[in-house]
């Protein structure tokens, strides 16, 4: 009986700090659409360039949201594994209720990344794991008469994602194919510039997808981004829940290829 009680009483302390918690909690809700480009060339035989651009808008696409450039080399190990090192410019624009800079203004990031991709396959499902480090310089305002960033601390950031597909119409991914994809991302903030964003993000995406030739796949889907921002509002944290579609155009030249 004393367990049973002392169960209970666990439960019940549980279940009350879990109710504060969501009762402090800002709570932000967005319609966002993610257009987004990414172009991969081979040029050796484990060397590749990686290009993308990120068109975010909120409203689906009446408002800005953020735009993403990123560029990076890629090195092939071996057929399940990649690696990539790169750098991205990022520009965030005050979207929604609660923007993300406390003063309403929109702000530029520069961001170096190590990646690390590992892909396998069973039976007819595809999967991939990816991980991801960030060393962000994200720019803030030290007053709100400024017009430019005139600060830039180093925030870091842990990234993985795990991502399964499967086709549609046959045993394999190859051209003219329909298929099914599910991910799921989540981000991770460390270091001594860590601020209430420990937990950072996640992100959850179920597309659909078709390859229509090794050139040229497109991907179209639902995207769900759960955000933390790093400042508190009123002594209370603010969460953006963010859902919407997403849009994706994947191209792959390979040049090492003798016509």
């Amino acid at each position: 009986m004393r367990k049973i009680a002392f169960t209970f009483l666990l439960i019940t302390i549980f279940a009350s700090n879990s109710i504060h918690a969501q009762n402090t909690r800002l709570n932000n809700y967005n319609s966002i659409g993610w257009y987004n480009y990414f172009g991969t060339f081979k040029v050796a035989k484990k060397f590749g360039i990686h290009t993308e651009y990120q068109f975010r808008r909120n409203e689906i696409i009446t408002e800005p949201q953020q735009g993403l450039l990123r560029v990076g080399v890629n090195y092939q190990l071996n057929p399940k594994i990649q690696f990539r090192l790169g750098y991205a410019w990022i520009e965030t624009f005050p979207y929604g209720e609660i923007p993300i800079n406390g003063m309403g203004k929109d702000f530029t990031e520069h961001r170096l990344f190590q990646m690390a991709t590992i892909t396998d396959k069973v039976s007819i499902v595809d999967f991939s794991h990816r991980f991801m480090l960030e060393q962000r310089w994200v720019g803030r305002y030290s007053n709100a008469n400024l017009k430019n960033e005139d600060e830039f601390p180093l925030l870091n950031r842990f990234r993985y994602m795990f991502r399964s597909q499967i086709p549609l119409r046959g045993k394999e991914i190859k051209d003219k194919t329909p298929y099914f994809a599910i991910y799921d991302e989540i981000f991770i903030g460390f270091g001594r510039n860590v601020n209430e964003n420990i937990f950072d993000q996640n992100r959850v995406g179920i597309v659909l997808g078709y390859r229509f030739s090794p050139t040229i796949r497109i991907e179209t889907g639902y995207l769900n981004q759960t955000l933390q921002l790093g400042r508190e509002v009123n002594n209370r944290n603010v969460f953006q829940y963010n859902n919407g579609i997403i849009l994706n155009a994947n191209f792959n030249f390979d040049f090492t290829t003798k016509k």
